[in-house]
């Protein structure tokens, strides 16, 4: 039941697998421009992001449904509506929602680095997760990844080089280069860095 009135901007996921395609006002959604910002939080850096592509889709993936409430209400506020908030877990979205080539770029975003070595095995940026990065993104699309943690942006520039999948390229960032989340605000603001990248999926795969 829905009990909030921004609830029905949200797609909670339930024990059946659907597709991006069965998301209402998602049915086209290979002819669209798509960008998925996952693991979007309280979505700063989303809302910024669709007021400067009002004509693309943004996806906005988190876990926690209070986050995406947040953004919905801002969204509303801000008249953005170009957004569609997904309650979902990274891997299981790129693993079993979105159809191949689907998405012009993918942002990840100061992921947890879970730095404690028995932690390690629940980061994101592994093999299998690169896999379906490449996966569904469109010929020449990008993947955007940023972190505060300067260890753990030089293991993931580590695994990116390594992969024949994805060539480097930051100059793909410079149609958002203004664009900054709360967070990275608050961080700059003490002073400290964080660092963004971004590589292209290889026409060859």
């Amino acid at each position: 039941m829905l009990d909030k009135p921004e609830d029905k901007y949200i797609k909670i996921l339930t024990q059946s697998y659907c597709k991006l395609t069965d998301i209402e006002g998602l049915e086209d959604a290979r002819d669209r421009s798509i960008e998925l910002d996952l693991g979007c939080g309280k979505g700063s850096f989303t809302t910024r992001l669709a007021k400067l592509f009002p004509n693309k889709t943004i996806l906005a993936a988190d876990v926690m449904i209070g986050r995406l409430r947040k953004l919905t209400k801002r969204n509303l506020r801000e008249d953005v509506d170009n957004i569609i908030p997904l309650r979902v877990e990274a891997r299981h979205l790129l693993a079993s929602i979105i159809g191949d080539e689907m998405l012009e770029r993918v942002h990840l975003l100061c992921p947890d680095p879970w730095p404690k070595e028995r932690h390690r095995g629940n980061r994101l940026m592994c093999s299998d997760f690169l896999m379906q990065i490449n996966r569904v993104l469109k010929k020449d699309g990008i993947f955007h990844f940023s972190s505060d943690d300067e260890p753990y942006f030089e293991a993931v520039c580590r695994i990116m080089d390594k992969t024949p999948l994805f060539t480097r390229n930051d100059d793909k960032l410079a149609d958002i280069a203004g664009i900054k989340s709360d967070f990275e605000i608050r961080w700059n603001e003490q002073g400290k860095k964080v660092h963004h990248v971004a590589w292209v999926k290889n026409k060859a795969f």
